[in-house]
């Protein structure tokens, strides 16, 4: 089956969280989050959870595993946190969470921010993958990174993604329970 004849059978409404990581923003200062959030609900989405966590190693792999808790999002986009300074800690958190990683997010997400910001492209770690039945996405914490992820990646492949998670029976829904 082709990928158009795939996405003609996705699913349309799904369910996504969102969680930004930063010190420094509360949810009323998230432009990034908030857009995704506006975003997300354009495209015929829900938003079960929207949440400002720290930079903590500790608090984040413990807010992903709550969030991602029986009914789950079947998204979570995270923002923030993808850097190289000592703070950016997301990448680091997540990864050993992740079941299955879509290694071509980062890839083709660094090709299409190269041709919008040149070199400094270098600078993001954005990743994504799969943990139980939820896709996550870790996007740089500014919002003109998360427009182009979500715009020219994210949403356009959203329910072909979903789609691919609901059917596999490969991946198995223990985000309780990451692997070591």
């Amino acid at each position: 089956m082709s990928s158009k004849e795939h996405k003609k059978k996705s699913p349309r409404n799904i369910s996504i969280g969102i969680l930004t990581i930063s010190t420094s923003r509360t949810l009323q200062t998230d432009e990034s989050g908030r857009w995704m959030s506006r975003m997300a609900k354009k495209e015929g989405h829900r938003i079960v959870c929207h949440q400002v966590i720290p930079d903590d190693s500790g608090v984040i792999v413990n807010t992903v595993l709550s969030t991602l808790r029986d009914p789950g999002p079947e998204v979570l986009l995270l923002t923030g946190g993808t850097g190289i300074a000592r703070q950016d800690v997301t990448i680091e958190a997540v990864r050993p969470l992740l079941e299955k990683e879509l290694t071509a997010f980062g890839t083709v997400f660094s090709q299409l921010s190269f041709e919008e910001i040149d070199s400094a492209a270098i600078l993001s770690r954005a990743t994504a993958g799969v943990i139980g039945q939820t896709a996550v996405f870790c996007l740089p914490g500014s919002l003109s990174a998360c427009k182009l992820a979500c715009k020219a990646l994210i949403f356009p492949e959203l329910g072909h993604i979903v789609k691919h998670i609901r059917e596999d029976g490969n991946v198995s829904n223990n985000a309780a329970h990451p692997k070591e």
